[in-house]
């Protein structure tokens, strides 16, 4: 009897080892379904059909998002994708005519414009949250003119300083930025509430780690508020949450995992986060923006560690 205690205590002491915390990768959509030309095998592993059982994340709750004349992926309370632009373009980062990922959205060089993003968190997180950017880019009307040969001839960044002709950049002497700062778009990030939160919490701006920086958080705001440093930066959308795209590659930015009660810089009070949250993602294009930016359903991905449902 003894043995059998010690067998059934060792059980409960070990059992939260088993629940286990893997990564996760959420988009737009049903996770499993993430278009295999922007994911591989690796991350196909890590994305769940999140609407099944055990994770039971509702297809529809609440009323946010709604669904606007922007809306162009979702429905009324579901992960959604908006865009200024109709989303009818072909993928420019597929270099051949095989018509590979999604068709998306343009935003011309000279063009102001903007994209949204709203997906939920597949578990319950456990470390920092990381928003995986990945659109086209390209210089000004190139693809009207080398079709699928554009990625491979004339792919750019933004901020480029274009240069006069088909396809050319600008270069810059010693002493001379070669960004264009106000052409870079700027980022905002947003959490919502789910289906499982314990309580009816208020939206909040995630804060994101500057990235290389000291990951030194500073709290010495009002009432130990979060404050931008250089170490830390809301994402609101303002001059000073810039992101640079390269064309068809990966930007991540790295926010800090949200914590019940801390304050940020905008005085918004944090809240532990949950499966079936919601995180809002919004970039907009300056009009100064000097390429051309195409930008679709899953250009946005969320990832990290969680735990199991």
């Amino acid at each position: 009897m003894r043995w059998l205690i010690s067998l059934v205590l060792a059980l409960v002491m070990v059992s939260p080892a088993f629940a286990g915390e893997d990564p996760y990768i959420a988009i737009v959509g049903p996770d499993y379904q993430g278009n295999p030309f922007y994911f591989s095998p690796k991350h196909l592993q890590f994305m769940y059909n999140e609407n099944l059982d055990p994770y039971n994340i509702p297809v529809t709750f609440g009323t946010i998002p709604a669904v606007t004349q922007y809306t162009r992926v979702g429905l009324a309370g579901q992960e959604m994708f908006r865009s200024q632009t109709y989303n009818g373009k072909v993928e420019v980062c597929d270099a051949t005519d095989a018509a590979r990922g999604l068709k998306g959205a343009l935003t011309p060089a000279g063009n102001s414009g903007f994209y949204e993003w709203y997906i939920r968190l597949p578990k319950k997180p456990s470390g920092e949250i990381n928003i995986v950017l990945q659109c086209g880019v390209l210089k000004p009307n190139s693809l009207a003119f080398w079709e699928e040969r554009s990625i491979d001839l004339c792919a750019a960044e933004t901020g480029e300083r274009v240069g006069p002709g088909l396809c050319v950049r600008t270069e810059v002497e010693p002493g001379d930025n070669p960004l264009l700062i106000a052409a870079l778009p700027k980022i905002t990030a947003i959490a919502y509430p789910g289906p499982y939160a314990p309580f009816a919490w208020s939206p909040f701006n995630l804060t994101a780690f500057k990235n290389p920086g000291t990951y030194d958080i500073k709290f010495t705001g009002p009432n130990g508020a979060m404050v931008n440093d250089s170490a830390a930066q809301i994402l609101n959308g303002t001059t000073s949450s810039r992101i640079l795209l390269k064309a068809c590659m990966d930007k991540t930015v790295v926010a800090k995992l949200p914590v019940t009660g801390q304050l940020n810089v905008l005085n918004q009070e944090e809240v532990d986060l949950e499966m079936g949250d919601m995180i809002y993602v919004r970039l907009d294009v300056p009009r100064p923006n000097s390429v051309d930016i195409y930008c679709h359903a899953q250009s946005v991905r969320i990832a990290g560690i969680g735990e199991a449902p």
